[in-house]
């Protein structure tokens, strides 16, 4: 089953148990999808990944506003459907398989410095890709090569 038919069928299957949080959370979802399928790029697996991550990580953010201005209500809207959209993405790795991974790539690019961080960043990107946060992963190679 593709992403479309889970999200179709998570959509049917929220409304008919009536649970209104989780169908916000897939409709967004179905939201960007029909937007990628009439892009020029087209449906593929990848952009739709990408794009559900997208959403994921504007919910997080947006959540951390919410905090910062003691909205905590509208704050626990955002994370629940952040927790929605964790369940089409694949598992995230913890901090320390992202520093097994960075340590590896900062060995097999030969990186010394923090001018070399780049080549680490596209190394270890191409390892983790989507199962890590970027901003995460930047900090660790900073502060293993600094």
């Amino acid at each position: 089953m593709g992403i479309e038919e889970k999200i179709n069928a998570d959509v049917k299957a929220s409304m008919l148990a009536k649970d209104s949080k989780r169908l916000e959370a897939v409709r967004a979802l179905k939201s960007v999808i029909l937007l990628l399928k009439t892009s020029p790029e087209g449906l593929t697996e990848e952009s739709a990944m990408k794009a559900i991550q997208k959403e994921y990580k504007k919910r997080r953010e947006t959540a951390e506003i919410y905090i910062q201005q003691n909205r905590q209500d509208l704050a626990d809207d955002e994370l629940a459907q952040a927790k929605v959209m964790e369940d089409y993405l694949p598992k995230q790795l913890s901090e320390d398989e992202i520093r097994a991974e960075v340590k590896k790539a900062i060995a097999e690019t030969g990186a010394s410095s923090g001018a070399d961080m780049g080549k680490v960043m596209g190394a270890v990107n191409k390892v983790i890709a989507g199962r890590a946060d970027g901003k995460l992963v930047s900090q660790i190679v900073k502060e293993m090569l600094g």
